[in-house]
């Protein structure tokens, strides 16, 4: 364990290097920050913490910069949230309230996480498997041809259109609406399949098989697994930090590029809680230069997607955090109004 001092002059270091993005040595922390110690005593803790793993030299006679296992402890120990201040706060809900649909959040949220953070921003849309339907629609569009519209609790909209095996009037597609929505309104998507199950039999003859195709159309839409969308933006952020990426920032852009990745650096949704990995703690290779910051969104306290952003590990993880924390905070509560 480190001791209290050598923790603050950990501190120190991660804040100065974050900020001129030049490696620390002992003269200047001296002079920058209280520490409480003469130079020699400061060399001495900075030498103990490179032996450590905690910093590292990258050239001969240079200053000292934190490793990603002294971010890993900066963070872990060190790093308070940064609070939004009161005029941020209002900028974000006043930007975000604005939004007229869920692409439009969604949207919004990106543009506005890569401008708080000059990071890349990631945002996940709501997960069907994590939602609960609000509405089922079926509108006639000819006699043999039926669209299907599901809303979620989330304000996420999907539709299908089916061909009828047989004509369904007006009248029939009325009645199918209302007996639907009688039993699927308000409930889990994983609820669904056994809710509806025996709908088909309450029907007449002629019209049973119509339903089945319009349930079955409906079952695949609650349980589809090619369900998760992203958005990203503020890829053009990486640009102003090219000295961070010690090789090329091409890997990390073709990182960028591939859902699977993002979805599995932005974490398991089941667990809401924020997440910090840092350099090679991210499993992906070409990101081994990057740290993502995410955490869960959702309403009523229940995560239904991840947020979060992808900068380099030289990042101000404080102020990250706590703007990460706010969006999806505010983004959870539009979803709870919608």
């Amino acid at each position: 364990m480190l001791s209290e001092r050598r923790l603050e002059v950990l501190r120190a270091i991660v804040q100065d290097y974050v900020g001129t993005e030049e490696p620390v040595g002992s003269k200047a922390l001296t002079e920058r920050h209280r520490l409480g110690v003469s130079p020699a005593t400061v060399r001495n803790d900075m030498a103990a913490l490179e032996d450590e793993g905690y910093i590292a030299q990258p050239h001969t006679s240079a200053g000292r910069i934190p490793t990603d296992k002294g971010y890993r402890l900066f963070v872990d120990k060190l790093a308070d949230i940064k609070p939004m201040t009161a005029p941020e706060r209002r900028a974000i809900q006043s930007f975000l309230d604005s939004a007229v649909d869920l692409d439009d959040v969604v949207g919004r949220t990106v543009r506005l996480l890569a401008q708080l953070t000059r990071q890349v921003a990631v945002v996940q849309y709501p997960s069907l498997t994590r939602s609960t339907v609000r509405h089922v629609e079926l509108l006639s569009m000819s006699p043999a041809r039926v669209m299907l519209v599901l809303i979620t609790d989330t304000g996420r909209v999907e539709q299908r259109m089916i061909d009828c095996p047989a004509p369904f009037g007006e009248t029939s597609v009325a009645d199918l609406r209302a007996r639907l929505n009688s039993r699927v309104s308000g409930r889990r998507f994983a609820d669904v399949p056994q809710l509806v199950q025996d709908l088909p039999d309450s029907f007449e003859q002629e019209d049973r098989g119509t339903v089945a195709v319009v349930l079955s159309t409906l079952l695949e839409t609650v349980v589809e697994e090619t369900e998760e969308r992203l958005m990203i933006g503020g890829t053009a952020n990486l640009a102003r930090y090219g000295q961070d990426f010690p090789l090329m920032i091409r890997p990390v852009l073709e990182a960028l590029e591939e859902q699977v990745v993002l979805l599995r650096l932005l974490g398991e949704v089941n667990d809401p809680r924020m997440a910090v990995r840092i350099g090679h703690e991210n499993a992906y290779e070409g990101l081994n230069s990057t740290s993502v910051v995410s955490v869960g969104y959702g309403s009523g306290g229940e995560a239904v997607a991840k947020l979060g952003v992808v900068g380099p590990t030289r990042m101000d993880y404080p102020g990250t955090m706590g703007a990460v924390r706010a969006v999806a905070r505010y983004v959870g509560q539009i979803l709870a109004e919608s």
